[in-house]
Order: C-alpha cells, then sequence, then structure tokens
C-alpha cells in the first residue's frame, strides 16, 4: 500500500555497516564493467542471483543481452545458449555441477538453472557464459539438511524498495555481511508508477524506465530490467539467496484478486491480462521457481530449527472492504483465499520444525486508530488509506480480513503451536508485535504469537510525505498508537533501513539498522533497536544489543 498527498484529486490519493567488503566488491565488480561490452556482442548486464534454496539445491538467475538491440521487453534479439557451472571455490577449481540452457527472446532472455545434487548448508560459488562472455561471479548457499539439528540461522529481511524515492544502501550494507544463510524479500521489489506518480516530482531521486506507469508484459520486463541494473541491488543477489513474496507494487497498488486501486479498466484494459504479464515478468526475473507459476506460496525447511511458509496475500484475497461498511468482519471475505489458509495451518500443525516463521507481506496484528488526536489521525490516514474521521482500520493489512486471522490464531491455540513469528513489511514502519488472540483484553489475554514488522528500503514515511522533521507528527502518532495497542511493543515511523533476524534454539531475535540518507547512495547504517521472543512464551521483549 501506498500514500500520495495531493493539491487536486487523483485515483492514487489513497496512501500506503559499512561499505561493501573486498569480498563482496569482487563478486559484483564484474557487470559495472559490462556496458561496454553490449556494443559489441553478448554481455551480462543485470548480475547473477540465485534463490529459493533446499538442502541438495538452489535456483540459479540471470539475463543476457545478445546484441545492443535486446534490451529488456523489447523482445529483440536471437536465442542464445548460456552455460552455467557451480563450483566450491570462487577460483572454480572444485566445479561441482555444469549445464546447458537457452535464453530465448520469448522469456526476454532470462534463464534459470535449478540445480540438484549439492551438499546441505554448504557455500558455493556460480557462473554463466555466453560464448566467451562470462557473468560475475555469485555466492550462494543450501540449506540444512531437513533432519538436522541446527544451532542457528540468520536472515536479512527487508521490503518496500522504491527505485524513485531513493538507492538501495539497505542492500549494500547487508551484501557486506557474511554472517546471512539468505535474505527474505517480503514485497514491494519495485513499483508500478509513471515517473513522479510516486513519491510526488519534486522528491524524485532518480527516474523510473519506462517513464509511464506499468501496465503490459513489455512494461513490466522493463521494469524489472531497471531495478537489476542498480549495483547495490546486484550486490545483494550476488552475495546472498533471495527468498521474494510479492506485495502489490509488483501487481498494481492494492491489488485483490480482481482488481487493484491502481488499475482502471476503463483506460488501462482487462485486469486479469495486467496481472498475468505482472506475474509471467516476475517469474522471468526473479529467483523464483517457476513451479510455483501464479502464485509464491511455499515453503522453505531450515533443519529442525525452523519451517519458513512463504504467503501471496494478493492473488486470493477478497476486495478491500470499505471501512465502516462492516464487511471487515465477514466469513465469506479472505486474504488468502481458502485453500492457502488450508496450506497454511496444515503445514503449522505437521511441521516437526522448533520455529514456525511465516513470510506475510501486510500486518498481521491487529491496529485501533480511534484515540489518536486529529492532527495525528488526518496525516496518518492519509498514508495508511484511513478515513480521516472517528475509528479506523486498514482494511489492506490483516485489520481488513479479521475472520482469516481469527480462524487463523484459533488453530494456533487450539493445537497449541508455539513459536511462531510472523514477517511482514508493506506498511513503511518498524513493529514489534506480540499478538493477541483477544486485542481488547491484552495483556490478561494470551498472546499466540509475535511478529516483526521492517521497515521500507526507501519508500516514504508518515513525515516524509508531510515535508516535515523526522520525530515531528511521527512521535506524536507513535505515542498514541501504543497507548491504543498494548501489544505494540515498538515502533519507528521514521526510518528507513533492514532487519536481520537470528533464529536459535533460545530465541528469534529481529536487530533492526536504519540508513542515514535514503537520497545518499553512500549512506552508512547503524544499530537502532533489537526485539526477541523466546521459546514457548509467544512473548516481545527488548534487547539492547544486536547479535554478532
Amino acid at each position: 500500500m501506498t500514500s500520495r498527498l495531493h493539491t487536486t484529486p487523483s485515483r492514487r490519493t489513497v496512501v500506503k555497516a559499512a561499505a561493501a567488503t573486498a569480498a563482496t566488491a569482487s563478486l559484483v565488480a564484474a557487470p559495472l564493467a559490462h556496458s561496454a561490452e553490449a556494443a559489441q556482442g553478448p554481455a551480462f548486464l543485470h548480475g547473477a542471483a540465485s534463490g529459493d534454496p533446499l538442502p541438495d539445491g538452489v535456483l540459479l538467475w540471470t539475463r543476457i543481452t545478445p546484441t545492443p538491440d535486446a534490451v529488456p521487453g523489447s523482445g529483440k534479439g536471437p536465442d542464445v545458449t548460456v552455460d552455467w557451472e557451480i563450483a566450491e571455490d570462487k577460483s572454480f577449481t572444485k566445479v561441482v555441477a555444469r549445464g546447458s540452457t537457452t535464453a530465448k527472446a520469448a522469456s526476454d532472455h532470462t534463464v534459470k538453472a535449478d540445480v540438484r545434487g549439492l551438499s546441505p548448508a554448504t557455500d558455493y560459488y556460480f557462473r554463466f557464459r555466453a560464448g566467451d562472455t562470462h557473468s560475475p561471479i555469485a555466492r550462494t548457499r543450501t540449506t540444512p539438511a531437513h533432519d538436522a539439528a541446527t544451532d542457528g540461522v540468520r536472515f536479512g529481511v527487508v521490503s518496500c524498495s522504491n527505485w524513485e524515492a531513493g538507492y538501495f544502501s539497505a542492500y549494500r550494507h547487508l551484501a557486506a555481511r557474511a554472517d546471512l544463510d539468505a535474505v527474505l524479500h517480503l514485497g514491494d521489489y519495485l513499483y508500478e508508477y509513471e515517473t513522479g506518480g510516486y513519491p510526488e516530482p519534486e522528491d524524485v531521486v532518480r527516474e523510473h524506465e519506462p517513464r509511464h506507469e506499468i501496465i503490459t508484459l513489455a512494461d513490466y520486463r522493463a521494469r524489472h530490467g531497471q531495478y537489476k541494473t542498480d549495483p547495490d541491488l546486484m550486490a545483494l543477489h550476488a552475495r546472498h539467496p533471495v527468498v521474494a513474496i510479492w506485495d502489490d507494487h509488483e501487481l498494481a497498488n492494492d491489488a485483490w484478486s480482481g482488481g487493484a486501486e491502481n488499475h482502471t479498466p476503463g483506460t488501462e484494459g482487462d485486469w486479469a491480462a495486467r496481472m498475468a504479464a505482472a506475474k509471467q515478468a516476475y517469474f522471468e526475473w526473479m529467483p523464483v521457481r517457476t513451479a510455483t507459476e501464479g502464485t509464491v506460496f511455499r515453503r522453505i525447511r531450515y533443519g529442525k530449527l525452523a519451517d519458513l511458509h512463504l504467503l501471496d496475500l494478493r492473488s486470493f484475497r477478497s476486495e478491500q472492504a470499505k471501512v465502516g461498511s462492516g464487511d471487515v468482519d465477514s466469513p465469506e471475505r479472505s486474504i488468502a483465499g481458502r485453500a492457502q489458509l488450508n496450506w497454511l495451518k496444515q503445514g503449522m500443525s505437521t511441521s516437526s520444525a522448533q520455529w514456525k516463521l511465516v513470510g506475510t507481506s501486510v500486518m498481521i496484528s491487529p491496529l485501533a486508530f480511534g484515540s489518536l488526536p486529529a492532527y495525528v489521525l488526518k496525516p496518518l490516514a492519509k498514508l495508511l488509506g484511513l478515513p480521516t474521521q472517528g475509528l479506523a482500520v486498514n482494511t489492506d493489512q490483516w485489520d481488513g480480513y479479521t475472520a482469516d486471522r481469527e480462524e487463523l490464531l484459533a488453530h494456533l491455540e487450539q493445537n497449541a503451536i508455539r513459536d511462531t513469528v510472523f514477517l511482514s513489511g508493506d506498511i513503511h514502519m518498524a513493529w514489534a508485535n506480540d499478538l493477541p488472540v483477544k486485542a481488547a483484553t491484552y495483556p490478561l489475554s494470551r498472546s499466540a504469537a509475535t511478529e516483526f514488522v521492517v521497515t521500507s528500503v526507501t519508500s516514504d514515511n508518515l513525515d516524509e510525505i508531510l515535508g516535515v522533521p523526522p520525530h515531528t507528527v511521527s512521535l506524536a502518532a507513535s505515542t498514541a498508537i501504543k497507548a491504543a495497542n498494548r501489544h505494540v511493543k515498538w515502533l519507528d515511523m521514521d526510518s528507513h533501513g533492514y532487519g536481520v533476524l537470528d533464529v536459535t534454539p533460545a530465541h528469534a531475535q529481529m536487530d533492526y539498522y536504519v540508513l542515514s540518507d535514503r537520497t545518499d547512495p553512500g549512506a552508512t547504517a547503524e544499530w537502532a533497536r533489537s526485539y526477541r521472543t523466546r521459546t514457548g512464551t509467544q512473548r516481545m521483549e527488548r534487547v539492547h544489543q544486536p547479535v554478532h
């Protein structure tokens, strides 16, 4: 969900640490030197990536530019044979697997290799080759064996990376870390807006390509291609496997199964065609297995320690309810869809892993805004797409689909499922929440789970939308929100950055890092806060130092 303030009406007024190590720099230096190569022949201009790791395998990805005119979305250029190899060392003296595939114009010259036969919990290096041209070398890592006792896993966690709002320094700082098993991207990997559509034209740091709002398959391909030329994003993909789900902006703002706020059928065509185009481009350009085509819900296991359940909360959801209509409580409405909700419940019931991690692109914790003073409620309402008078709920989140949430929390309680942690993005703020069974009586009532929400990489926060200094309106808003929602233990409405989630048999801890300036390509990062939930507690507590 996004936010935009206007002086004139618009159909989109609904709102919504250190530099890279030498090792990382060596992995990503190659694509930066390739721009001249495209004039002569095949070039790997978009880096190399991996994702969806398994104990014995991983998905490898790249995109070849066979001729100078074969730019993303053009449909031009010949089919090209692309070889790949994966090794235990960066010098490729210990190659463990190799193969060939074809980069076709029909798939925008993107290629994937679903490699198997690898060893669990092992680092590997891989590269691609077309003729005499090599891609940059990238690193990946497999997951532990399903029955392995694992001391710990660690993830970078990010969401909401808008090209026009700033630079992706958060990715650079995560790429510099050598201690991550993977990076979780919880959605809004890219944005569909036209240049100056969000943020406002005067706040644009760098312009989108294409400059118009993306609608067609060629448009979505071109936008994916632009994002993957960002050096910090290439560095992230070159260093860590990325496990990604989509939210709405990979499709269109506030998307649901039959439409979106940012889609007008009369001028922008059939929604089903647009969604199909967006999804096709996503699966072409992202290191996500195409076996999940049409949806991104899936499950990745990290030994006996954790199951990671990843949700698709756009493909099956009912249309967002009108605030005040009472429809938010209707059992006929769903955010997940019946099949996916049953899949999640069954997977959590049968899981033998200690921790049940759930990647959900929008926040599941309930929120009440009725106690906010008017001067705070009005701008916050514009950010979140809420009414500006009286009691408000964010109907694009789980608050707009309370029957699904109640069913899921009841399932956790009735089956004594403990150590469940929800991981969320979308809202451009950082939160640490308990997830109460009955929010109105909390903390006297039980907490069924906990939730960590990460802030945006670049997308606007409250004070930026208002054009005021940090910690002005947002300070009053966060204070009032915590007073009205006792299960909210911490809230940062001002920062941009990322999280590092450390999972051990004793705890799940999120360390929150913030950037110095999203408009500075050399922005620094520093630790801000840490919260954890200890095993068996279903409660959040503050920790006064990050994991090391």
